[in-house]
């Protein structure tokens, strides 16, 4: 039988759907090759493969689905516990603090500091307005999405504590409308634990939150 024979074959059942009402005998006599057990099996037992076939990969899909859903319920929930923390923190001096903190523990981040500049005179030598370059600021106001991934010697990466054993990076720009005034930024010694692939959704939202809550140091 020719490509077309066969073509015009599948057309014409397709067209005549009640041909096996007709022809039930068929689906006991054609045998077709299984490649799930190699051996021959009636259009009958091969139509159950291929539903059993479809069965699984959809439940594979609704499982993916399922723990995708887990995940950012799991994310959310730590998003929540760290807003409780800025809520609760009433002097603005320690505000920077409270807020790194409090991402490293409730998102388990082994490194987390941030920068601010053009703050209040009050807060002039703090820790938090220490060691910032035009570069490091040139470099926020350049960043329109957060940057995942390997730490590339980043000036912003050496104000973590430990910043030599720091592989993987995310940085975040902190801005009050056009005008950026400060980095976050989360660091780990696994280089796979921040990368350009992973979703930043939650870390937009972090960085809008994180200068929500900080720009009132800001003059």
């Amino acid at each position: 039988m020719t490509a077309l024979d066969a073509n015009a074959v599948a057309q014409y059942l397709a067209d005549h759907p009640h041909f096996f009402d007709d022809y039930a005998g068929l689906l006991g006599e054609v045998r077709l090759a299984s490649p799930v057990t190699g051996r021959a099996v009636s259009l009958q037992e091969r139509q159950m493969e291929v539903m059993r076939d479809k069965y699984r990969a959809l439940e594979l899909r609704l499982a993916e689905l399922v723990r995708v859903a887990q995940d950012n319920a799991a994310i959310a929930n730590r998003f929540h516990a760290w807003n409780q923390i800025l809520l609760t923190s009433r002097d603005l001096a320690t505000l920077p603090r409270a807020l790194a903190d409090g991402l490293a523990s409730k998102f388990n981040v082994p490194q987390v500091t941030l920068r601010l500049w053009n703050t209040k005179p009050e807060h002039a030598g703090a820790w938090f307005t220490e060691d910032v370059s035009d570069d490091a600021r040139i470099f926020a106001g350049s960043l329109r999405a957060p940057y995942c991934g390997p730490n590339r010697d980043f000036e912003a990466v050496r104000w973590l504590g430990d910043a030599a054993a720091v592989r993987s990076v995310v940085i975040l720009p902190l801005a009050s409308g056009d005008s950026t005034f400060g980095l976050l930024i989360l660091g780990s010694p696994d280089p796979d634990r921040f990368s350009a692939q992973m979703g930043t959704d939650f870390l937009v939202h972090i960085g809008e939150t994180a200068s929500a809550a900080l720009a009132p140091l800001v003059a």
